[in-house]
């Protein structure tokens, strides 16, 4: 009998602490009273398809409203970049957050799982990215009926399947078509042989690779001849990258959707001993930054996660003081290159992780 009891006593323990095994930060306890202030200016809003209205939410002016920061998952740092602008900002205005993630993101039911989660908390405010808006739908339009603000961040998704009031991320196509623009001008007319690695497939991969073809289909001497999948991470990149590289050795240009795919794809280079190859990524991971410094990857777009983060924030705060009516937010993107790239390593407050050395 007492074994039984002692058994239950377990049991009850680790289900008391379980939600909190899925916290990829610490929570941010309100230190004295919330001062809402506009400390982040950002572009004027543009209106989207399915906005839903602020006139329902259940934020009480003075109250110390409660963030949940909602990324796909803890694997990635581009999104804990992103949750160090959101804690931060959070932490400057005394308001209370804290962020809720499953650790893979292929793991698309724990992430529902915990919007469920957060809506029972009763949040006022959920700043969320997810990889399948279309299962996320349903508890977003719960999270909305039941007066929670919802931001989508890290996207510029137009008609995001159910009303949301939000939404604030660099406009990927656009993004890389100044990647595009950039190959241009640094191949300068010469003959060049492409290959790309896509994500999984998807809208951020399908935006991504769409704008730098975009600008290179136009172009007389730059030739498509593979597309991959990398998979969104290093493993993958590394993947692909091998293959199109032995399958086209002609190839002088690859660019990839994201920073760990084109890391990846430098690996894959380096092993197969090749030289002045261009490799083109996206994202501004501070690994890959520092690769850019090292001379191992050419160029990003810099997609500034640590400002799309404050920014996020501060529209959700604006939101909930009248001061946002809803829509799309752009935030800034920037090549960065060897010629610019000490200009954000040398700021390792805006960087997460930091950079592995002094710059």
């Amino acid at each position: 009998m007492k074994r039984i009891l002692k058994i239950l006593l377990v049991i009850v323990f680790v289900l008391s602490v379980l939600p909190q095994a899925f916290i990829g930060g610490q929570g941010v306890e309100a230190k004295g009273e919330f001062s809402y202030v506009e400390k982040e200016k950002y572009a004027e809003s543009v209106y989207i398809k399915a906005q839903a209205g602020f006139e329902n939410l259940k934020y009480k002016e003075g109250d110390v409203p409660i963030i949940a920061y909602m990324p796909p998952a803890t694997e990635f740092n581009y999104y804990m970049a992103i949750g160090e602008g959101v804690k931060n900002l959070a932490e400057e205005v005394g308001a209370e957050s804290f962020m809720l993630a499953p650790q893979s993101g292929a793991d698309i039911m724990g992430q529902m799982g915990m919007i469920q989660d957060v809506i029972t908390r009763g949040v006022d405010i959920i700043i969320l990215s997810t990889h399948d808006e279309f299962a996320a739908a349903p508890l977003v339009k719960q999270a909305v009926d039941k007066g929670i603000e919802v931001i989508i961040v890290n996207s510029d998704i137009p008609d995001f399947p159910t009303p949301i009031h939000g939404v604030v991320g660099y406009h990927q196509r656009n993004g890389t078509r100044k990647m595009g623009e950039y190959a241009k001008k640094l191949m300068n007319g010469k003959e060049v042989i492409v290959g790309l690695i896509e994500g999984q497939p998807g809208y951020h991969s399908t935006e991504r690779i769409g704008g730098f073809v975009d600008v290179v289909e136009t172009l007389n001497n730059f030739t498509i001849v593979s597309s991959l999948d990398g998979k969104w991470n290093v493993e993958g990149g590394n993947v692909a990258g091998m293959d199109i590289l032995q399958a086209h050795p002609d190839i002088n240009l690859i660019f990839a959707a994201n920073d760990y795919m084109i890391m990846g794809t430098e690996k894959a280079s380096a092993s197969l001993g090749l030289k002045d190859l261009i490799l083109l990524g996206n994202d501004g991971d501070t690994a890959a930054l520092e690769e850019i410094e090292a001379g191992k990857v050419t160029a990003t777009v810099n997609t500034t996660p640590y400002l799309m983060g404050r920014i996020a924030l501060q529209v959700a705060l604006d939101g909930l003081y009248g001061n946002y009516k809803g829509g799309y937010v752009e935030t800034p993107t920037v090549i960065v290159d060897k010629s610019n790239v000490l200009k954000y390593l040398q700021h390792p407050e805006t960087l997460y992780p930091k950079p592995s050395k002094q710059y």
